[in-house]
């Protein structure tokens, strides 16, 4: 029967990580480690140590591993697999890569004389880590284990004591054997101190072997003057020195590869979870985490606010980071402004404690991200940097894509906004707009009503009537507005002179003009214009409304018309006050006004609703200050070539 999963204290606030091996416990042994991750309340990872031997398992077992880190990571985890000679190596220098404090594995193979088992194995590589041993006849304790990697002088005595272990062995051998072949047995020796222990080891072996053989030739009377036995000797110190040369080349080839591994494995989990974040929180987070942990580092990223100025983190401030000053700040904000790495090993104020990296992304610089060394400038290493580089690419692509995403969910909550908006002015606006004709046809029966009304009684009528027709304006503009944005208007577009839609608009708003002085100043020569007739019209009654309203009553608007690049140019201006600084292109959104608080009369639709004319048109309206210091508003509309006029025969008697 499976263990029951026993609470056990956590040692520490490190990660838990399951060693997944090739036997039946796996799945138990990941089911334990997630349930003491949880109990612990800290992540947890899953690694499998890929050997040569472990290679050639049959497909069916291999398959059986890659479903049990499958599972691993459904409950969870992050998982890895490592390619090493060594198990246990593997696992402890991954363990201590991610600041791991406790490891379940499964009973493993049972020790051996010549090899402990891998949980032995496993507390001698890390002494740090409390291991949790799980599955059929496990032990299903932890505790401490560990002991210090060989020593340089204890390595010194394995390959003295090889030696003398062998000349013990070969001794008796001696009457029996030529002695070329009790030297090839110390050969052997030798060959085999290096390859497991080193070459410091194979030179002491090579000596005491050397010594040895040299005492044996003397004893034996081989001719121990001979210059054969210095040749062995000879040969025996260069055969280990060789041998230990390609030994330590070979396991310096393993490390680099362990190491490349390392960086690879490092730069996929963290492209991992970096696109599962969805806020920039999450992207500090991952990002200062990843940076502590796999380069041994004190992180820490600024962000700009709106106006590009770089800020420090609130809370990020922890025991032992030394806290940012002003000129640390001064250069940080540099680095930003320049996309130029500064500070620690680099040409910018290279005696600065910190190393500060521009997190440039294909839009703009998103950040800077700030690195406190633990070990002086180790980080800034070739391979190092290349990765502290690739890394703060990432997170550089994560902060532009979870800006785009906020951008996009606050588009897609304005236009959602919007139609809601749209349908509720549609719909107000519809209910509301038939009474409020019977209510100005009713004014208008009442001003024409026999016998004619008193004075005071007719001055009451006019002005129901002038207020009726200004509320239905209002809703007339509120519906158009509705079925601009609905996509609902269809344009009626024929070829008209500009003079005629001049003319009916300052008809249609001869009453809001009142007195003002009204000039027209058409260009003789204007062609005929493709447009829709009602539509500009509106477009020219709606801005002589607006200079109506925010001008005196003796104040002089102006209409002017010209031909310029291919396009007709309207321009509707006045000498009234004119435009706020700034406020040329927000008059056109939608219920904004000139002047916020206002006894003027409307809701601020009139230039929005040009605007969108103008669009559908395929033409263009702005804003500007007229010459005599009040507004300008000009439209365009493309001219286009009118059709040719038809062609009268004359006829002849």
């Amino acid at each position: 029967m499976p263990d029951a999963v026993q609470p056990l204290e956590s040692p520490a606030d490190g990660p838990c990580l399951a060693c997944v091996g090739c036997g039946d416990d796996a799945a138990q042994v990941v089911r334990r480690a997630a349930e003491l991750a949880r109990q612990a309340k800290v992540a947890w990872h899953a690694v499998y140590v890929e050997t040569p031997r472990l290679q050639r398992l049959p497909a069916a077992r291999r398959q059986r591993i890659l479903e049990t880190l499958r599972l691993a990571e459904t409950l969870g985890a992050v998982t890895a697999v490592l390619a090493d000679g060594d198990i246990a190596h593997a696992i402890a220098e991954h363990a201590r890569g991610l600041g791991v404090t406790r490891i379940v594995l499964g009973r493993g193979r049972p020790a051996r004389p010549w090899r402990p088992a891998l949980f032995d194995r496993l507390g001698a590589s890390d002494p740090r880590c409390e291991l949790v041993e799980t599955g059929g006849g496990a032990r299903g304790v932890r505790r401490h284990l560990g002991a210090p990697a060989i020593a340089r002088p204890r390595r010194y005595l394995l390959g003295a004591a090889a030696s003398a272990l062998t000349a013990l062995v070969t001794m008796p051998l001696l009457p029996y054997f030529d002695l070329a072949n009790i030297a090839m047995l110390f050969l052997l020796t030798v060959v085999l101190v290096a390859v497991r222990v080193g070459r410091e080891a194979a030179v002491v072996s090579t000596l005491i072997g050397g010594a040895a053989l040299m005492v044996a030739a003397r004893r034996f009377s081989y001719g121990a003057g001979d210059l054969q036995y210095a040749v062995t000797f000879i040969v025996m110190l260069t055969v280990g020195l060789i041998t230990s040369g390609l030994t330590a080349g070979l396991r310096y080839q393993a490390k680099v590869a362990r190491h490349r591994e390392a960086r690879s494995r490092a730069l996929y989990e963290f492209a991992r979870a970096l696109s599962g974040a969805l806020v920039t929180g999450q992207v500090f987070d991952i990002t200062r985490d990843f940076i502590e942990r796999t380069f041994a580092a004190h992180a820490t990223l600024l962000l700009p606010d709106g106006a590009g100025r770089l800020a420090y983190p609130a809370g990020a401030g922890r025991p032992g980071v030394p806290v940012m000053s002003v000129i640390d700040m001064g250069l940080a904000q540099w680095s930003f402004d320049h996309a130029s790495a500064a500070g620690s090993g680099t040409a910018t104020m290279p005696s600065n404690t910190f190393f500060y990296l521009p997190l440039v992304a294909p839009m703009r610089t998103r950040g800077v991200l700030v690195i406190w060394p633990a070990h002086g400038r180790a980080i800034l290493v070739p391979e190092q940097r290349t990765q502290l580089d690739t890394f703060g690419a990432l997170a550089a692509i994560a902060l532009e894509r979870v800006h785009y995403v906020e951008v996009a969910r606050e588009a897609e909550l304005r236009m959602a906004s919007e139609r809601l908006r749209n349908s509720l002015l549609a719909a107000l606006s519809h209910d509301v707009r038939t009474p409020l004709t019977a209510l100005v046809g009713l004014s208008e029966a009442l001003a024409l009503s026999r016998p004619p009304l008193a004075s005071a009684q007719l001055e009451l009528a006019e002005a129901l009537h002038d207020e009726a027709t200004r509320m239905s304006t209002l809703v007339s503009n509120l519906l158009e507005m509705a079925r601009m944005q609905s996509g609902a208007v269809t344009l009626n577009l024929q070829w008209y002179a500009l003079e005629e839609a001049v003319g009916s608009a300052l008809h249609a708003c001869r009453r809001q003009l009142g007195e003002r002085s009204i000039a027209t100043e058409l260009a003789p020569d204007l062609p005929l214009v493709r447009y829709d007739a009602v539509l500009i019209e509106r477009v020219l009654c709606n801005l002589l409304e607006n200079a109506a309203k925010y001008t005196p009553p003796q104040a002089r608007i102006a209409i002017r018309a010209s031909t310029e690049d291919g396009e007709l140019a309207v321009a509707v201006e006045d000498d009234g006050p004119g435009l706020a600084p700034g406020s040329e292109e927000a008059i056109f959104d939608k219920f904004t006004r000139g002047e916020r608080e206002s006894s003027i009369p409307g809701v601020g639709l009139g230039l929005a609703i040009c605007r969108a004319i103008m669009d559908a048109h395929g033409g263009s309206i702005r804003a500007g200050a007229s010459a005599h210091g009040g507004a300008a508003f000009v439209f365009r509309l493309a001219l286009g070539t009118p059709p040719a006029p038809p062609v009268l025969e004359s006829s002849t008697s």
